[in-house]
């Protein structure tokens, strides 16, 4: 199996926590994978900073080289995985090279880039977004795998082969949380990257108002700093390494989103993250938190800024509530989100496209 992607292994969210957790399933049912990232670690790096135009130019340029070099080796795989795109802007020319190669392709989104959403970091992250290309895909693929309900709506005009399968968890990696205890400060937990980050500002007027009226402190995961006046913060770059011991630290996890249509395609990853640990999160009132959150079971769900300072209020008062909620959180993902209970489907997709 051929596998297209466009970050390097082991470091894009949308890939660590979708396809790839499977390779060791997929290698036991003796699949031999090779991974084909259009960026190489280098370009990764300096993707999301500001500057560093030429080498941006020069590594994108590497990596149409190696699409090029995909298109001659595509016909010797049983199965070509594609993930978001072949190439990252322009038409669909590699995408129909490719299906021209070898015309056994599933095809893996998790995103409504079609809808256009741009980094506001960074322009070069525009060229990344393209539209076409995702239609094109959709139609050339044996099979689509979406993670929302929004995205299948959209892949089923195109493809009648479509299963929504959304981000899972290796549940014995993401181990739950062994406590709830009470603490004089209660610890709210946030994680993403700079491009999510503005997000989190979504709750600087939540976030001020509680710390006036209880003992919080902020705990935000990321590749840059937070800063936001009259809130204690904590600052730490994620890693794979530490991941799931920083996301411990949390006693209450935070999902604000803006609702804008793109955000439909999102599978509600960061409400998930804070479930598979048992940690009891709250999240914007909008897209698959509707789905994945029964409010007041397994989290909380908020409309507006006073529902944000209820919710919170009531988890950072009520200990026996954070843990009810926690773990029910953690039950919701070990029965719909786990590698277990998703490997089958992934499997039967791959057995049903698999050149004969």
């Amino acid at each position: 199996m051929l596998i297209i992607c466009p970050a390097p292994e082991k470091v894009y969210p949308s890939q660590r926590l979708k396809y790839e957790q499977y390779f060791n399933h997929w290698k036991d049912e003796d699949y031999q994978i090779q991974i084909s990232p259009f960026m190489n670690a280098q370009l990764w790096e300096i993707l999301y900073k500001n500057g560093h135009l030429f080498s941006k130019i020069i590594l994108t340029i590497w990596g149409y080289l190696r699409r090029i070099y995909d298109v001659f080796r595509a016909p010797f795989f049983d199965i070509v995985y594609i993930h978001l795109w072949v190439t990252p802007f322009g038409s669909s020319l590699f995408e129909y090279l490719i299906k021209w190669a070898n015309p056994h392709i599933v095809y893996d989104i998790d995103d409504a880039v079609f809808k256009g959403h741009k980094s506001q970091m960074n322009w070069f992250i525009a060229w990344m977004k393209g539209k076409k290309k995702i239609f094109s895909l959709m139609k050339i693929s044996k099979y689509v795998i979406v993670c929302t309900k929004y995205l299948e709506e959209e892949a089923l005009k195109h493809n009648k082969n479509v299963i929504d399968i959304s981000s899972t968890f290796d549940t014995d990696r993401f181990t739950a949380v062994q406590s709830y205890e009470d603490s004089e400060t209660i610890t709210l937990g946030w994680t993403g990257s700079h491009s999510t980050i503005p997000f989190l500002h979504l709750l600087d007027n939540v976030l001020q108002q509680l710390s006036k009226i209880r003992k919080i402190k902020l705990w935000v995961v990321c590749d840059r700093d937070f800063e936001l006046e009259g809130v204690d913060i904590e600052n730490f770059r994620w890693t794979e390494s530490t991941e799931v011991a920083d996301l411990h630290c949390m006693q209450i996890g935070l999902y604000p989103t803006p609702k804008e249509e793109w955000v439909l395609g999102k599978s509600g990853l960061k409400a998930l993250t804070y479930q598979s640990c048992g940690i009891p999160c709250v999240a914007t009132a909008f897209g698959s938190n509707l789905e994945n959150i029964n409010h007041g079971n397994n989290g909380f769900l908020a409309d507006s800024d006073e529902e944000w300072i209820e919710c919170l209020t009531k988890l950072i008062d009520d200990r026996e509530l954070r843990e009810k909620i926690g773990k029910n959180g953690r039950e919701n993902v070990m029965k719909h989100f786990s590698l277990e209970a998703n490997k089958i489907k992934y499997l039967n997709i791959l057995n049903s496209v698999v050149k004969k």
